[in-house]
């Protein structure tokens, strides 16, 4: 054996070293990186879900804890489970909602909103978990007792702005020509206030809050206008995946003992 041949040897052999050595350098730096994402790539996926948290029984705010609860609440609480997602409650106006999931402030909405035509035109909803309809809401010692939409003619009428219940008084006046003042608040906690205050005549808002307001304020119920409306879930057009796993989960939990226990638990037997 020659001297060169064994400094070619030992040269190459360094080559085969050096080379492995960077290699399991790479290997280990992507490894690194790699668990470094760990936690995010495992973790559960995150559901911003926007509500207007002045819609009692399915969404409003706890006096004792201060946080938002409802039927809505539980509801999609009980479907990101499923979903292996966890929930992030974002709470805003209600006719803010919309805009804030098409700018994906949040993912879906959960506010009990009725799904109108309008609406499906800018977000995609879920199948319906909840059937309303509109309730007139007066002082409960006010002699004043309308029944339908008629008897609201030349009174001042309060209801929450963005709300199907300002869209069926907007729409009454325009086929009709009949006058009703509409006065819209951000919340129908605000718009309950003024009738106590006897600021306004009447409150139109969908039933089941209204028996809620009935049970808890100076209110009561006196006429029902039926408007036939659903409750559904909304996202955004594109997320059909979303869209298509939240609608499999609906199917299924509206079936459930759960969904029974969520409805006893805020609106009783």
């Amino acid at each position: 054996m020659n001297v060169i041949t064994l400094l070619d040897g030992d040269l190459m052999t360094k080559r085969v070293v050096i080379i492995t050595v960077l290699v399991l350098i790479v290997i280990i730096g992507i490894a690194i990186y790699a668990w470094s994402l760990y936690p995010q790539q495992v973790g559960k996926r995150v559901l911003r879900v926007g509500t207007s948290p002045d819609f009692p029984p399915f969404e409003y705010i706890d006096e004792k804890t201060g946080e938002v609860i409802g039927i809505d609440i539980d509801l999609i609480k009980a479907l990101a489970k499923k979903l292996g997602c966890e929930v992030q409650i974002v709470q805003m106006d209600f006719d803010g909602l919309i805009p804030a999931l098409l700018n994906k402030q949040i993912d879906v909405i959960a506010s009990g909103m009725t799904i109108t035509e309008e609406r499906a035109q800018k977000v995609a909803f879920t199948i319906p978990y909840w059937r309303a309809d509109q309730a007139i809401l007066v002082r409960k010692d006010s002699p004043f007792a309308p029944r339908d939409l008629d008897d609201l003619v030349g009174k001042t009428v309060a209801v929450q702005s963005g709300t199907t219940a300002q869209f069926l008084l907007e729409d009454y006046i325009n086929k009709t020509g009949n006058k009703i003042n509409i006065k819209a608040y951000p919340s129908y906690v605000l718009a309950v206030q003024d009738l106590e205050n006897g600021n306004v005549d009447a409150v139109l808002v969908d039933s089941p809050v209204a028996s809620m307001f009935e049970k808890a304020r100076n209110v009561k119920i006196t006429g029902i206008v039926v408007t036939n409306e659903n409750y559904g879930l909304a996202v955004r057009k594109e997320d059909r995946e979303l869209l298509d796993k939240l609608n499999n989960a609906l199917k299924e939990f509206l079936n459930s003992t759960e969904w029974q226990a969520i409805l006893q638990k805020y609106l009783g037997g």
